[in-house]
């Protein structure tokens, strides 16, 4: 993905349809999704506040392709996600998130390359869904906790994303085979 690209402006109307600037006509969240699994940077923005509401767009395309039944965020990680809004844990998860998302992308790919394995098909989709969940979860940062933060609980909750995620890692060398 170009770096240097600007993102593509969205702008929702008051009837809140979806107006892609670019294109000059109006796009669904699926056109949308498809953009971002294209590798298209987005952001949209109200025509008339002017407030940015890309992450509340990109939440949204993730739950509908949750409800659709395309599960990739298991029942265990959605509860501690939603337990992360209620604790001191709040400002180290988008850090841990992305983070460990990064890792995640970095070990398929040196994977692949060290097996030379040609990409597999729905490859760079998945790797443009990653990033569009990782801007959902960490474009907003919570205020630093103080030291009555519960370290035990963070890191049980660390232990059990990084449990996630490697079991994530091991579902996925498992398709190639």
């Amino acid at each position: 993905m170009a770096q240097t690209e600007k993102p593509l402006l969205i702008k929702r109307y008051a009837s809140r349809r979806l107006y892609n600037t670019e294109t000059s006509d109006y796009v669904t969240l699926e056109d949308i999704a498809g953009f971002i699994r294209d590798g298209r940077e987005v952001q949209i923005v109200d025509l008339k506040s002017g407030d940015d509401l890309t992450r509340q767009y990109l939440l949204q395309i993730i739950a509908e392709h949750e409800s659709r039944g395309e599960n990739v965020l298991p029942i265990n990680v959605l509860n501690d996600l939603v337990r992360s809004y209620t604790n001191q844990a709040t400002s180290a998860v988008p850090q841990f998130l992305a983070a460990s998302f990064e890792m995640f992308r970095n070990g398929q790919s040196k994977w692949m390359e060290t097996m030379n394995v040609p990409k597999l098909p729905g490859f760079e989709a998945f790797q443009a869904q990653q990033e569009a969940f990782l801007k959902a979860m960490t474009g907003k940062r919570a205020s630093a906790s103080g030291p009555e933060a519960d370290d035990e609980g963070d890191e049980r909750d660390l232990k059990s994303i990084r449990k996630q995620l490697a079991e994530l890692q091991d579902k996925l060398s498992k398709l190639d085979k």
